[in-house]
C-alpha cells in the first residue's frame, strides 16, 4: 500500500510547487476527467512517493535528475479501472493470482467478497484472504462475509459467522465493509443476525453491500432498503436498476464470465436519461479463462460502450463512481492531486487497448503483459485437504427411487438460464424403470446430486436438471458450488457421476469432467476446494480443456461452468438444491421432488 496522504502532503506540495522534484512525470496526454467529465489534451502529471501531486499543463517544475520521465505522446490518461463487486475464488485461483491475471487488463481497485472460503473455512479463511490482499500492489479491499450459510436453515455449510465475526472484522485495516447481504428475506423479517450485522458495520462507517435477487419491487423490496443494504448487482432488468437508484441505492451492472446483465439495465441511462452517477460497473464472478483471453474490468467497460454509453461514462462507472460509493473518493477513482496514483494509459477509448498499467506510481504492466514481480503466495496446510466425503460413492448412490407403484412421475425440474444466475422451476414427465425414476436426455433432463463435503457425512441429494444439453453418457462435478460449495455432481450416467465425485475426493476438490469412465478434463483445487495455487495462465489453460469437454458431452451453453456451480445458491429463484433437499426459493422453503 502507498503511503498515507498524511505522511505524504509535505512532498506532494513541494512537487506542485516546483520546490522538489517528482518520482515520476507522464508527458503530454490526453486526461479523461471523471470528475469534469472533459477530456483534457496536453496534460501533464507529476507523481511522488505513489500519489499524483501535480496534473495541469505543463510539470517541468517537477523534473528532476533522478525523475523516470514517460511520453504519453498524446495517449489518454485513465484512472486505474476498480471492481466494485466480485469474488476472487470465483477465478479458480488465489488473490495473488488474481491480481496477476487482471493488471495488464488495467484493473488497479477490487473490493473482494471472500464469502466462498468463509463458508468452508470460517473467519480464519477470510482472514487468510484479508492478508494476503493487503501485501499487493494494487489495491485489493476486502468485504466481510455477511450471509454465512447464505441461507440458515436451507442448507448447511462448513462454517457459520454472525454479529460478533463481523465486528471483530471491521477493525481489521483491509475490510472496507459488509460483503452483499444475501438473506434478504432475513432483512425484510427482521432477523435479528442480520440486522445485527448491518448495524455493526454501520457503526464502523463502512458499506453495506446488498443482493436483492427477486423481480419483486413491491413492498419486499422496499423493506430491504429501508434495512440499510447500499448496493445491489442483482438486477437482470431496466426496471431493477431504475427502481433501486431511485431509492438511493448504488445500482451495480455486471458482467462476468456467464452474467450479461449490463445491456438491459444499462437502458436507464442510455434511454431512459437516468443520472449514471449512482450506477457501478463491476463482474461479480469470472473465471481464469475469461480473465486471461478476454479481459476484466475493461471488457466490461467495452461492453458498456457497445451499448450505447458514452466513453467518459462508462469509464467513471468503472472509477470514480465506485470510490464514492465506498467512500474512498480522495483515494481512489480519478487522476487529481493526493490520490494514490493508478492510471491506465490507452491510444482509444472506445476499444480501451490497455498499454501501460501504473499502480501506486509503478509501472506494473505493458502491452498487455505483466512487467512487475509479485511473487506467489503459498496457503497454509489448514486451507487444504477440506473435501470429507466419508466414503467412496457407487452409481447406485444416484438412484432416485419412484413413489410406491408408479410407471410415471411429474418431477420438479431446475431449469439453467443462459447466461444469468436465475433459475426455472421446471416440471416435466419422467419414466418409472424397476421402481426408478429415469432421465430423459429427448427433454434435456439429467440428473444432479449434492454430495455432502465438510463433515464427511457420505450424504447424497439428488434431483433432477434441464438446460445443459448432455448428450451422451457423462458426469460433470465441482466443488465450487456456491454458497455452501458442498460437492455438485450433474450427469446422464449414475456410474460416471460417481467417478468424478470420488475424483475430486482424491486431489482435495475442484471440477471434473468424465465421460463412459474416462477422466476428460480436470482442473485440481486444493485450496478449500475452491483455488488453485498454480498460476493464472495455467489454470485458465485447464479451465479450457474442461469447457471444451462440456462441449464434447453436447453442452452449448455459454460458459455453462458457471450455471453449474450457482445449481446450490438457494438465494436467488427459482429452484435450487442443497443438502437438505430441493428448494423452492420463491418461498425460501423445501419442496417435493415430485410435484
Amino acid at each position: 500500500m502507498p503511503k498515507t496522504w498524511f505522511d505524504t502532503a509535505p512532498k506532494l506540495i513541494d512537487v506542485a510547487m516546483g520546490r522538489s522534484p517528482a518520482d515520476t512525470v507522464i508527458r503530454k496526454g490526453r486526461w479523461v476527467n471523471v470528475h469534469s467529465g472533459e477530456i483534457i489534451p496536453d496534460t501533464d502529471i507529476a507523481i511522488v512517493e505513489g500519489r499524483f501531486a501535480y496534473v495541469g499543463p505543463d510539470a517541468s517544475h517537477a523534473i528532476g535528475p533522478e525523475t523516470k520521465l514517460i511520453e504519453a505522446n498524446g495517449r489518454y490518461l485513465v484512472p486505474g479501472l476498480c471492481d466494485g463487486h466480485m469474488h476472487v475464488e470465483s477465478g479458480m485461483v488465489t488473490v495473488t493470482e488474481f491480481a496477476r491475471a487482471v493488471i495488464p487488463h488495467g484493473t488497479t481497485t477490487m473490493f473482494i467478497d471472500p464469502h466462498e472460503i468463509a463458508n468452508v473455512l470460517g473467519l480464519p479463511g477470510v482472514k487468510l484472504m484479508h492478508d494476503e490482499a493487503a501485501g499487493l500492489p494494487i489495491n485489493v479491499l476486502v468485504q466481510m462475509p455477511s450471509c454465512v450459510p447464505s441461507a440458515p436453515g436451507l442448507e448447511n455449510a462448513g462454517a457459520s459467522l454472525g454479529v460478533a465475526e463481523v465486528r471483530e472484522a471491521m477493525a481489521w485495516p483491509n475490510i472496507i465493509g459488509l460483503g452483499e447481504m444475501m438473506n434478504f428475506p432475513g432483512v425484510t423479517f427482521k432477523d435479528e443476525k442480520m440486522l445485527g450485522e448491518i448495524a455493526a458495520t454501520q457503526a464502523a462507517h463502512k458499506t453495506v453491500g446488498g443482493h436483492y435477487a427477486s423481480p419483486d419491487l413491491g413492498l419486499p423490496f422496499h423493506g430491504y432498503v429501508a434495512g440499510g443494504p447500499a448496493d445491489d448487482h442483482e438486477g437482470t432488468r431496466v426496471e431493477d436498476a431504475i427502481a433501486r437508484v431511485r431509492q438511493g441505492m448504488r445500482a451495480m451492472l455486471r458482467l462476468g464470465s456467464a452474467w450479461y446483465d449490463v445491456a438491459a439495465q444499462i437502458k436507464a441511462v442510455t434511454e431512459r436519461g437516468i443520472d449514471p452517477r449512482n450506477f457501478i460497473l463491476c463482474t461479480d464472478d469470472s473465471h481464469s479463462g475469461t480473465l486471461v483471453q478476454d479481459g476484466h474490468m475493461n471488457r466490461v467497460v467495452r461492453h458498456a460502450i457497445a451499448q450505447g454509453l458514452k466513453p467518459i461514462t462508462a469509464i467513471q462507472m468503472a472509477t470514480l463512481n465506485t470510490a464514492q460509493h465506498f467512500g474512498l473518493e480522495r483515494e481512489l477513482g480519478s487522476i487529481t492531486p493526493g490520490r494514490r496514483a493508478d492510471l491506465i494509459l490507452t491510444s482509444d477509448l472506445t476499444t480501451l487497448p490497455i498499454e501501460m498499467v501504473i499502480a501506486h506510481g509503478k509501472v506494473l504492466a505493458e502491452n498487455g503483459r505483466l512487467t512487475a514481480d509479485i511473487p506467489a503466495h503459498a496457503y497454509p496446510a489448514s486451507a487444504r485437504d477440506t473435501v470429507k466425503m466419508g466414503r467412496k460413492l457407487i452409481g447406485k448412490d444416484f438412484d432416485i427411487e419412484a413413489p410406491k407403484g408408479a410407471n410415471q412421475v411429474k418431477a420438479r425440474v431446475i431449469g439453467v438460464i443462459e447466461n444469468q444466475a436465475p433459475t426455472k422451476a421446471l416440471e416435466r414427465s419422467l419414466t418409472v424403470t424397476q421402481g426408478l425414476v429415469e432421465m430423459d436426455r429427448a427433454q434435456d433432463v439429467c440428473q444432479i446430486a449434492l454430495v455432502e463435503r465438510h463433515r464427511a457425512t457420505g450424504q447424497v441429494t439428488n434431483g433432477f436438471v434441464s438446460g445443459f444439453g448432455y448428450d451422451t453418457d457423462c458426469a460433470v462435478a465441482s466443488t465450487v458450488a456456491h454458497d455452501s460449495h458442498h460437492m455438485i455432481v450433474v450427469g446422464t450416467n449414475k456410474d460416471d457421476m460417481a467417478i468424478a465425485a470420488n475424483k475430486l475426493g482424491e486431489v482435495g476438490g475442484g471440477i471434473v469432467v468424465v465421460s463412459k469412465g474416462k477422466v476428460l478434463a480436470l482442473v485440481e483445487l486444493p485450496i478449500a476446494g475452491l483455488m488453485s495455487d498454480e498460476r493464472a495462465e495455467v489454470v485458465a489453460e485447464k479451465a479450457g480443456r474442461m469447457v471444451e469437454a462440456m462441449r464434447h458431452c453436447g453442452c452449448s451453453l455459454n460458459n455453462a461452468y458457471m450455471q453449474h456451480s450457482l445449481l446450490a445458491l438457494v438465494v436467488i429463484p427459482e429452484l435450487r438444491i442443497s443438502d437438505i433437499g430441493l428448494i423452492d426459493v420463491t418461498r425460501f422453503a423445501k419442496t417435493e421432488l415430485f410435484a
